[in-house]
């Protein structure tokens, strides 16, 4: 099994949004965190809510709720990063700035713990970048996708290019460093609309810059749009084509790309992102938040109880503890995960060469070796996708355009 990096990572999921993109898969609604508090839902944390507590005070005293557990549980020490997504996590207000100091006060974080923040530009004001930056979020990544007004609205995002510019203004008077997220290979999105996007996002001084094509994920809106034939399908040569000039784009500003989609100015990469590329244990809360660990990790929760009490301490366990923000809210451990899968050792190894091959450095020899992938990757090499170099196999240009095919050769073991 693959070396796996110290500690263990934590992911908190805040799945608020004022209303829901047409292409976005992930567990969130458009629900007000200034409601009333459902009390039927949160009795676990009831006795812990103020006078005059709304659905937002809620969520954050369940989150912690749920973390004191992990902690007392001895899950939780030396934690290297925590990445707090959504949803929109912005729309917590100044209730998110108190959960990151809460955090920062559990005994597993330290001073060099990286804190990262998703943020959505129209729920970003200077005054919460400045509650963030005092409360110890050392880095943000914020929503932008593009800095055209026809391709925000074409997405159904709710900002516009001013206010995405305005609210990098914010972070750089924070000192806060960010990133900006962008997306290629939408339908209508000409070459210069997304060059001058590209250019933009450098503009704002951002540290880091991710580059996203649009993907279709089943049961979107935007899925079934494209099903009744209201809008056309994104076309993945489109795709390529923004892809390529991102990358003399950012490369010519000073960025280095160290991962398929991510570009970063030198020390400016994200940590939390980069354990999951390298088999980095991590503990996901929230609705749909995964967690991956290992065997011997998780047998320290509440899941011992349950079937990972019979597997081998040096398997790993993926799960998803809840799939909705009722089932978090409404019980702790009084229910089962909804989703539970074991890693082998050989399905381990083979994930760890897999996802190692979407960082720019590549995997060595002796992960190849051990994941019964070096015939694979010398084939690959034969088609260009793939070279070796220094003792270590790395994806080319063309390898990541075409990645699907690299990491499910490298995945099937062949």
């Amino acid at each position: 099994m693959g070396e796996q990096p110290h500690g263990v990572s934590l992911y908190l999921h805040v799945p608020f949004c004022v209303s829901k993109c047409a292409y976005c898969d992930f567990t969130s609604a458009a629900d007000d965190p200034c409601a009333r508090v459902p009390a039927e839902t949160v009795h676990y944390v009831a006795d812990a809510l103020p006078s005059g507590a709304d659905y937002g005070d809620a969520y954050v005293a369940a989150l912690l709720a749920y973390l004191e557990e992990f902690v007392d549980a001895g899950v939780l020490h030396a934690v290297p990063s925590v990445y707090i997504g959504g949803g929109t996590p912005t729309l917590l207000g100044s209730r998110l700035a108190g959960l990151v100091t809460a955090l920062r006060a559990l005994p597993g974080l330290s001073a060099d713990t990286e804190v990262t923040v998703e943020a959505n530009p129209d729920s970003l004001t200077p005054a919460l970048a400045a509650e963030l930056a005092s409360a110890g979020v050392t880095r943000v990544s914020l929503g932008v996708q593009s800095f055209d007004d026809q391709v925000l609205a074409w997405l159904g995002r709710r900002h516009d290019a001013a206010a995405a510019e305005a609210a990098a203004s914010a972070l750089r008077a924070a000192g806060l460093p960010f990133s900006v997220d962008l997306m290629c290979g939408v339908p209508g999105q000409v070459a210069a609309s997304w060059a001058e996007s590209v250019q933009r996002a450098i503009a704002t001084g951002a540290g880091h810059v991710s580059v996203y094509p649009l993907s279709v994920e089943d049961d979107t809106p935007l899925a079934a749009s494209i099903a009744r034939g209201e809008v056309p399908e994104p076309d993945a040569d489109t795709a390529a084509d923004h892809l390529a000039v991102a990358a003399t784009a950012l490369r010519a500003a000073g960025f280095e790309r160290y991962e398929v989609a991510s570009y970063a100015r030198p020390g400016q990469e994200c940590r939390h992102n980069i354990r999951y590329w390298t088999g980095g244990a991590y503990l996901g809360v929230g609705p749909g938040a995964a967690s991956m660990l290992p065997v011997h990790t998780a047998k320290k929760t509440p899941l011992s109880a349950r079937v990972v009490y019979s597997w081998p301490d040096d398997w790993r366990v993926r799960f998803t503890w809840h799939d909705t923000t009722s089932g978090f809210l409404s019980c702790l451990w009084d229910c089962p995960p909804v989703a539970i899968e074991a890693l082998d050792a050989s399905d381990a190894v083979r994930e760890d060469a897999m996802l190692g091959l979407r960082l720019s450095a590549g995997i060595t020899d002796e992960l190849a070796t051990r994941a019964g992938a070096q015939t694979g990757l010398a084939e690959l090499a034969d088609a260009g996708l793939v070279e070796h170099v220094g003792g270590r196999w790395r994806t080319t240009e063309r390898g990541w355009l075409l990645g699907n095919e690299v990491f499910g050769r490298v995945w099937s073991g062949e």
